[in-house]
């Protein structure tokens, strides 16, 4: 998917969102005591909620509640905790937003649980190859599906698409065998998920593009990772432009869905984009044959 090429992302309880004429944004809302960025400040349910809806109001189209860190080195916490965390809170946007709820999580039960509550989508950081049965539980319940790449767990091949391509078809294999459908499917390139090296990041941005070969949405998630303080020289919370800038970047190699902490400055950022895609479009569109 490139340009401004339309698809229709098909999720769970009927719904759906078109994806690539306006870049899309998915909130990160973490119930946690120790994600890097944001651990503790939303770990209520009043607390979340309240961050949640702000997200939706300065422009955000998804929500990505989790409960347990992802970051490096990250306690694993049990599922019972992770649930007990996230279930209140999809339970109670539900009622209070039309935007789209996403789980964010590698376990098939809460998975389940979750899309019961009422989440519209799963997030897995694992793509499918931690818990499979998230694709089975996307075939029946018609959920949307984020698989994600990662190189946790395992040995990468040397080059960052090769590498993609490896994981990301078994991954697809994996959802192809549950049958879900591709229209459920957007996949995640997973920027700084055991990528080793700024480098290692920012060649993954510059070929970017050369994902469109999956014929997929793509999802980019590089919001305050330690890239960007490599590069800038900031900390955590002083690395929103540099995300707001990789956003424009990436929108502009195609990517439909972006996974951020601030979404207003993203907003921002991916509404110029938009409109450069916009305005060339235009130009390609009157330009003589």
């Amino acid at each position: 998917m490139t340009g401004l090429e339309g698809s229709i992302w098909r999720v769970g309880h009927g719904r759906e969102i078109e994806l690539g004429r306006r870049s899309v944004i998915m909130a990160i809302i973490n119930v946690t005591p120790d994600s890097f960025s944001d651990g503790g400040r939303f770990e209520t349910v009043d607390a979340a909620v309240e961050q949640a809806l702000r997200a939706v109001s300065e422009g955000a189209g998804i929500i990505d509640i989790g409960g347990e860190s992802t970051r490096p080195n990250a306690a694993t916490v049990s599922p019972s905790e992770e649930q007990a965390r996230v279930l209140p809170v999809i339970e109670a946007l539900r009622g209070r937003t039309q935007a789209l709820i996403s789980i964010d999580t590698y376990r098939a039960e809460t998975a389940r649980l979750a899309i019961s509550a009422g989440a519209h989508i799963v997030n897995d950081v694992f793509g499918l190859q931690k818990e499979p049965d998230i694709a089975d539980i996307s075939a029946v319940t018609g959920a949307g599906l984020c698989i994600m790449h990662t190189g946790r767990d395992r040995v990468k091949l040397v080059d960052v698409i090769a590498d993609q391509v490896h994981f990301l078809e078994r991954s697809l294999d994996i959802a192809a065998a549950s049958g879900v459908n591709r229209d459920r499917i957007v996949l995640d390139p997973g920027f700084g998920f055991a990528k080793e090296t700024a480098e290692e990041n920012l060649e993954l941005m510059a070929r970017f593009s050369e994902l469109s070969r999956f014929g997929l949405p793509l999802l980019a998630g590089t919001s305050r990772k330690r890239f960007l303080g490599t590069v800038t020289g900031r900390e955590v919370q002083g690395r929103d432009a540099a995300t707001a800038a990789t956003s424009a970047l990436l929108r502009l190699q195609g990517a439909a869905v972006f996974r951020v902490h601030n979404v207003a400055i993203n907003r921002d950022a991916l509404d110029i984009a938009d409109a450069m895609l916009n305005a060339r479009q235009e130009f390609e569109r009157k330009r003589p044959t």
